[in-house]
């Protein structure tokens, strides 16, 4: 059976200054072999790829949440440039749109979102996308981009499964995590459901979305099993197929070699 790979996370949160060098260290013991920290903001950048060294297991993303944003400057661009040269940074995210705020102003959101697409075609690494309350707009501008030449993911993928067709068509992985598993969640199931199962990759998120029957608390990478079993059920095969796939789908994500 394959081991576990959580290819979204945040342990550099606030969430996790109690325990989190303990926390990441046991991990591996428990199966999950690998993690991609991803930033959000510059700060958050920095902080991720300081985690990737400190941890063997750990990897980062670096690029700008849309609801970080504002106020971004040429140098903060050169920075994360600097970032993504670094021999354990896989991908330039989380990077995208959201709408379900009013800020920051959606033409900002949709320069800077532009903007990192062009510094992964640049780099030559994969993309993180964020996408929420703004499906039209993403797939405008992804496909406006060539983003499909880029590749990358739909992080924590929440729209219809008629949605997914057209980044599927691009060639897209899908970020899986634990909305899965919420008894309301009947969209995404009906999406899951329809993707092709090579598509799929397991994620946290955490501290966020914590998945059942721990929804609530903090979340963390120990989590994912319960996201890998509700997968199968959906799909109607073995968690073991599950996990073999979606660790085979995270390294083709991510470009890396298996272990």
């Amino acid at each position: 059976m394959k081991p576990i790979f959580d290819t979204h996370a945040h342990y550099d949160d606030e969430a996790f200054d109690g325990d989190r060098e303990e926390l990441l260290a046991s991990l591996p013991a428990q199966g999950i072999a690998r993690v991609v920290n991803v930033g959000s903001s510059p700060d958050s950048c920095k902080k991720t790829m300081e985690l990737a060294e400190r941890h063997e297991h750990v990897y980062g993303a670096v690029g700008i949440h849309p609801g970080e944003t504002a106020g971004l400057s040429e140098g903060d661009l050169t920075g994360l440039k600097t970032l993504c040269g670094h021999a354990k940074c896989v991908a330039v995210g989380e990077i995208g749109l959201d709408y379900h705020w009013d800020e920051p102003a959606r033409e900002i959101q949709k320069d800077w979102f532009v903007r990192q697409l062009d510094l992964a075609r640049q780099v030559k690494k994969p993309v993180i996308i964020h996408s929420r309350d703004a499906a039209k707009d993403t797939a405008d501008i992804l496909t406006a981009e060539r983003a499909g030449e880029i590749g990358g993911v739909i992080h924590c993928y929440s729209y219809t499964k008629e949605t997914a067709r057209t980044f599927l068509d691009m060639g897209f992985f899908f970020g899986i995590g634990g909305v899965l598993t919420f008894g309301n969640a009947k969209k995404l199931k009906e999406a899951a459901a329809y993707l092709p199962l090579d598509r799929i990759v397991t994620e946290t998120d955490c501290p966020y979305l914590a998945p059942e029957p721990n929804r609530g608390k903090r979340n963390s990478s120990l989590n994912l099993p319960y996201v890998i079993s509700t997968l199968a059920q959906i799909k109607g095969i073995s968690e073991e197929e599950v996990r073999d796939a979606v660790w085979t789908n995270a390294l083709r994500l991510y470009r890396m070699q298996d272990c």
